[in-house]
């Protein structure tokens, strides 16, 4: 990932248009802070793709969401209606319309989090299979450049995640969602946050599909009831959680859950609020200490005799 960012730094001067493919489940989550520093100043579309299997009130707050941020037009998206994604090149075009006008083909660089559609978006976009693609992260190696013949070039790029996941939430969304390699996670950490999210937002889609009469007390003891209730057991009665684990997990990917955005606006919004207030917080103490620095005070007094002095002079 780290030769993929310098590989992206490299080509960005040369992009128009950049498009971040997100996860419709997941939108902000699942939106790379490195793609924002690498495409600075750049127009950007945001792609909602997944939105089969995301709550479709919820998708519609997001697009709206993103497409109030500056130089910047959202869409959801389908990989299996192709239809979805016709209006994506005319999009580009509008953002860079002294290109298009021109005649030269608008540069568009695809990017995204792993396992989130990108090259499956190419192969639609081009009407044939071009890009190897994956139901696992990790399947697009390198970036590849693919000449469409409605006047774009398309750029697609590796999967990236950020080297330092440190929202909480967002690293078990990721996980969760099939953005990290199942063989990079501990899949009962997962499943007790994702049953802990979901006993709180959606209890009677947990009824209905485990066939329970009511909740457990807790996230450990959901994922106990659905191992119990699918045959994870091993000897003595006891559940398999890593089995059980992996059956809430996969029914979550597959929408054999319903559709479901573990991502709300307004959580993502208060964390933004906190993320500022806490920055200006540091920024006012630093301030403080700076000025309480006997050190500082006493250089700025010299300096400014010596200014005084010079005036003088």
């Amino acid at each position: 990932m780290h030769k993929a960012r310098k590989d992206i730094a490299k080509a960005m001067p040369d992009i128009d248009v950049v498009i971040e493919v997100v996860d419709a489940r997941i939108p902000y989550s699942s939106s790379n802070p490195m793609v924002r520093r690498l495409s600075e100043g750049k127009p950007m579309i945001k792609l909602l793709n997944k939105s089969d299997l995301a709550d479709p009130d919820m998708t519609s707050q997001w697009v709206e969401w993103f497409k109030q941020q500056d130089q910047t037009l959202a869409m959801a998206v389908r990989m299996d209606q192709p239809n979805s994604v016709k209006r994506l090149p005319q999009l580009c075009k509008e953002l860079v319309p002294g290109r298009a006008q021109a005649g030269r083909n608008v540069r568009a660089m695809i990017m995204g989090i792993p396992n989130v559609g990108k090259s499956t978006l190419i192969n639609t976009l081009f009407g044939r299979k071009i890009a190897k693609v994956g139901n696992e992260p990790a399947v697009t190696k390198a970036q590849q450049r693919v000449l469409l013949q409605n006047g774009m070039a398309l750029h697609d790029t590796p999967g990236m995640l950020w080297p330092k996941i440190e929202d909480v939430d967002a690293s078990y969304r990721l996980a969760a969602t099939g953005a990290v390699r199942d063989t990079a996670m501990h899949y009962e950490e997962v499943a007790l946050y994702t049953a802990k999210l979901l006993m709180q937002r959606s209890p009677d889609v947990l009824l209905k599909r485990y066939k329970l009469t009511s909740l457990p007390d807790n996230e450990q003891a959901l994922i106990d009831v659905i191992g119990r209730k699918r045959g994870c057991l091993r000897a003595g009665g006891i559940v398999e959680m890593h089995q059980a684990s992996e059956i809430l997990i996969q029914e979550l990917r597959n929408g054999s859950l319903g559709l479901f955005t573990l991502d709300t606006v307004e959580e993502w919004e208060a964390k933004i609020q906190a993320e500022a207030e806490a920055a200006a917080a540091a920024a006012l103490a630093e301030d403080q200490q700076q000025g309480d620095d006997p050190l500082r005070e006493n250089a700025r007094s010299a300096d400014g005799a010596e200014e005084q002095q010079e005036s003088q002079a």
